[in-house]
């Protein structure tokens, strides 16, 4: 890896992760960093992962939302795992997480899938990966930096897991096959309205992902079809995929809604503690 050791840079991101704590850019102390070599540090992480006892559960997709690349140097769409560990179910559409261990988070309204069969690559017909779907929800994704004043690049945001950090889902809709036109037509055009203790806090449209989510799914099946050393998109896999809305700061003891117009779903509650 030109200099770079995996191991070495995969144990220093998971320490950060587990002591909370920032870190220098891996991209800054390596300029030869890219993203090739930010996905083979993703694998030994995942790999370190697993092997004390974590899960995966699906993945998240990042940088979807074109609105927000020029804050984040991005060019394209990154990914990385949701695992059992960083996957909460709200009850009812509510939650309460604690905030301890988050590095600089901010918080992103999403919309997030249920696999129920292998999503082919090369598609490009939203209905058609629907029809690979089995639910869809309303999702909060807690994200985070481990780079001072999230400074970074596409390849650090693969390497510091995705900046994943939780993904909260909501009450799954069960995708019937008769509704699949319109509901493709309904994921691209519905509205979503995040509040902060009431307050309108950022709008945005499902066509921000990526012009529509289920695109987002398709163009993450695109880019696992060239990286072998992952495993492709698996039935049972929970996918949340990208901000609707501007990703803003989060602190314990504030109240996040979200409202999604257009959709038959509930919007997510969740309170944040210490």
């Amino acid at each position: 890896m030109s200099q770079i050791d995996t191991t070495d840079v995969s144990r220093e991101l998971l320490d950060a992760l587990d002591n909370g704590k920032l870190i220098a850019s891996v991209a800054d102390r390596h300029p030869g960093f890219d993203l090739k070599m930010a996905y083979e540090v993703a694998a030994q992480i995942a790999t370190l992962r697993c092997a004390r006892g974590e899960r995966p559960m699906g993945r998240k997709i990042g940088f979807t939302n074109r609105k927000i690349w020029p804050e984040y140097g991005a060019t394209a769409p990154i990914w990385g795992y949701v695992y059992d560990r960083t996957l909460h179910f709200a009850a009812n559409g509510r939650a309460t997480l604690s905030l301890r261990g988050a590095v600089q988070p901010r918080i992103e309204s999403e919309i997030a899938f249920k696999v129920r069969r292998p999503i082919a690559p090369g598609l490009r017909d939203p209905a058609k990966v629907l029809e690979a779907i089995e639910w869809f929800c309303p999702s909060f994704e807690i994200i985070v930096c481990h780079f001072k004043d999230w400074k970074l690049g596409a390849a650090d945001g693969v390497a510091d897991f995705g900046v994943h950090w939780r993904l909260i889902i909501g009450t799954p809709h069960q995708i019937q096959n008769a509704e699949i036109p319109a509901l493709a037509d309904a994921l691209r055009d519905c509205e979503v309205i995040l509040r902060r203790d009431g307050a309108v806090m950022g709008r945005g449209v499902g066509a921000n992902a990526l012009d529509h989510p289920a695109l987002a799914l398709a163009h993450l099946a695109d880019l696992l079809a060239k990286q072998p050393q992952f495993a492709p998109l698996a039935p049972g896999e929970v996918i949340t995929t990208g901000t609707l809305t501007q990703p803003i700061p989060i602190k314990p003891g504030e109240t996040w809604t979200s409202e999604y117009i257009g959709l038959p779903v509930t919007g997510l509650r969740l309170a944040l503690i210490d």
